[in-house]
């Protein structure tokens, strides 16, 4: 449908004007009337479309078979009832392997240790006694009692020395293990910090699964998203991706509820029916919010800047000849759409009203997807000083009437605001109760004499 931009005066030329005949002989086609005050109202027409509240397309959240539909086509259903059910032994697989995965993913305790066994030297010690016990006694059968002494002397301060020895031995041992424990200490700290994060993320990848497959498993019971009529999409009936728990963790939570987005299989599958094979992503069905009508209209970008929120608008539908609907704007875009033409529009958002035919009598409540004509009022004026759209003239950038004085043409720049199909406000250049030239301002002249 083209874009048209329509300019529409609220009042007639012979309220505005009192036109005259043929100024002379010379100017058949010049026509001259007064300057009034009247209502102008500036219309913009654009196409437009029938759209609903809401609309969701419902999808298998897995490969399997519908085991059970709650609905019919066209039935009305609120929020939350189930509309179908999905049997899907290959989703029950799945939270299964993902349970038994989260449980071999506890984290284990790592406490590293490294340690010098202490020195035993109980045997050595022993020997050495029998040795220092021989050597006593030997000592005793020397019959000389100085020399006698002076080697028992000698054997216990050798037997001290070794005593010494033997504590300064335990002591070195103690002592580099407490060095090596330290050494490790700095060393394994960091490791040790390392395994727990991995561990705490396993645990937290395997409850994401679990989590992604649980949400899988409850959304094979497909219920409504709110309230609406009901659709039944159509199935693909084959297919399907690989299973396992590595699969579902680019799972969202949210399971079969998918976004409305067209599919390969939804417009040449299977019809959805009870045991009708469905892959996951397959459309089921379609819940369509009819509470509240609205309207997507294209307007042209010479004309978008005009419209507000809150403009009113009439509509009237190709499948409704004869009735006009009323409308109010919600909403401007502000992402441009180039259109067939080659020229840009810009998508408006409407509130669809209710609709009467031209006796008076109720029109009937539009279906979405419906094509329909849009006529927003961008600018009105219910006392504006009005002209005839015919008695401007366009130069450059400047619009100009010919004003009469004392019988001759006189140019006037003029400022125009709110511009009908047939009159226009003029809200600088010209006064209540002036002589124009309302036809054939072409081909006046200035300085020419006109009655």
């Amino acid at each position: 449908m083209g874009r048209v931009t329509i300019r529409r005066g609220a009042a007639p030329l012979l309220v505005l004007l009192a036109l005259t005949g043929c100024t002379s002989d010379e100017q058949p086609g010049v026509q001259v009337g007064d300057v009034t005050r009247a209502p102008v109202t500036e219309v913009v027409e654009a196409p437009a479309t029938i759209g609903a509240r809401a609309s969701a397309t419902l999808r298998s959240p897995a490969q399997g078979t519908i085991a059970k539909l709650y609905v019919r086509e066209g039935d009305h259903v609120r929020k939350g009832r189930p509309l179908a059910k999905i049997r899907s032994p290959q989703a029950q697989d799945q939270l299964k392997q993902a349970r038994q995965a989260s449980k071999t993913a506890e984290p284990a305790s790592f406490t590293p240790s490294v340690s010098l066994p202490s020195l035993d030297t109980g045997a050595f010690d022993r020997k050495v006694a029998v040795h220092f016990a021989k050597a006593r006694k030997e000592a005793k059968k020397v019959k000389d009692a100085q020399a006698r002494r002076q080697l028992l002397s000698a054997i216990d301060l050798a037997q001290a020395q070794h005593r010494a020895q033997t504590r300064a031995l335990a002591s070195i041992t103690t002592q580099l293990n407490r060095s090596i424990s330290g050494i490790l200490s700095g060393v394994t700290s960091g490791l040790s910090s390392s395994m727990a994060s991995l561990q705490a993320a396993s645990k937290s990848q395997a409850k994401a699964a679990v989590k992604a497959a649980k949400s899988t498993v409850d959304s094979l019971t497909i219920k409504a998203p709110f309230s609406g009529v009901v659709t039944f999409g159509r199935a693909s009936g084959g297919g399907g991706a690989g299973g396992g728990v590595e699969s579902l963790l680019s799972q969202l939570p949210g399971g079969g509820q998918l976004p409305s987005v067209p599919s390969a299989g939804s417009s040449a599958g299977s019809p959805v029916a009870t045991g009708v094979p469905v892959s996951a992503g397959d459309p089921i069905v379609t819940v369509t919010d009819v509470s509240e009508l609205t309207l997507d209209a294209d307007v042209d970008e010479t004309d978008v800047l005009l419209v507000e929120k809150g403009a009113k608008a009439e509509v009237e539908l190709d499948a409704v000849p004869g009735a006009t609907y009323t409308a109010a704007v919600t909403g401007i875009g502000v992402t441009p759409m180039e259109g067939t033409t080659g020229g840009v529009s810009y998508p408006v958002r409407l509130r669809l009203g209710p609709g009467t035919f031209d006796d008076g009598s109720r029109a009937p409540t539009p279906k979405p997807g419906m094509s329909a004509v849009t006529r927003l009022t961008v600018r009105e004026s219910p006392s504006a000083v009005a002209a005839p759209a015919s008695a401007i003239v366009s130069s450059g950038r400047e619009s100009v009437v010919w004003a009469i004085r004392n019988g001759v043409a006189e140019r006037r720049v003029v400022k125009l605001g709110a511009q009908g199909d047939a009159v226009v406000e003029v809200l600088s250049g010209l006064s209540v109760g002036e002589r124009i030239v309302v036809k054939g301002a072409d081909s006046v002249r200035q300085g020419q004499r006109l009655p």
